[in-house]
């Protein structure tokens, strides 16, 4: 088999799409700069743009074997990037605004002690099912969600890589919607953030 580096973009997808690591290995060595780079020039934020190659990435590989390009490799991973960028904007508005109402709705004079004790009552489950995570995920979670540090100095702080910080953030947060509720567990985390 030649070397994956002389193929062209062509020849790479087709052998992507019969399930070729490492032709898959050598298109995000190829795109993997240039798209971060591009989608940190939209948002302006290193770790939204480079969660936003990687789920490209990961999307590309699992529609691998139907992915069908009209057009060149580099101007559809562009474009994609492109729309998960707008996408992520579109969705980070949406949950400002949310954010916003409850924040609104919170202070009105509506709001009853009611609210408050059921409020109490429900980070007090959030909290004992934080502390029933697995010791490793529940430092993470805590490290990021309460400290407010960044995937990178988690890792550093922990000796563990960026990307091990964020599966356990996502497993944990997984667990946690599980365990308490997925709306419940959102409107909680979103006013305590």
């Amino acid at each position: 088999m030649p070397n994956r580096s002389s193929l062209s973009d062509n020849e790479l997808i087709e052998l992507i799409k019969i399930g070729d690591q490492a032709a898959f290995a050598e298109v995000y060595e190829r795109y993997w700069t240039m798209l971060f780079l591009h989608a940190r020039n939209l948002l302006r934020q290193n770790e939204e743009a480079a969660d936003i190659v990687q789920e490209l990435f990961t999307g590309l590989w699992l529609k691998c074997r139907s992915l069908e390009l009209n057009t060149s490799l580099s101007f559809y991973l562009y474009k994609a990037v492109r729309n998960k960028v707008f996408d992520h904007l579109k969705h980070k508005k949406v949950m400002n605004d949310y954010l916003k109402s409850i924040n609104d709705f919170m202070l009105e004079e509506h709001f009853t002690s009611d609210h408050l004790l059921r409020e109490r009552e429900l980070g007090i489950i959030i909290e004992n099912e934080i502390n029933a995570l697995p010791s490793k995920m529940r430092d993470v979670f805590v490290l990021s969600r309460k400290q407010h540090l960044s995937y990178q100095q988690i890792a550093i702080e922990l000796k563990i890589s960026e990307h091990t910080v964020k599966s356990q953030i996502s497993n944990a947060l997984r667990i946690l919607r599980k365990k308490v509720g997925a709306s419940s567990f959102l409107i909680f985390y979103l006013i305590h953030r």
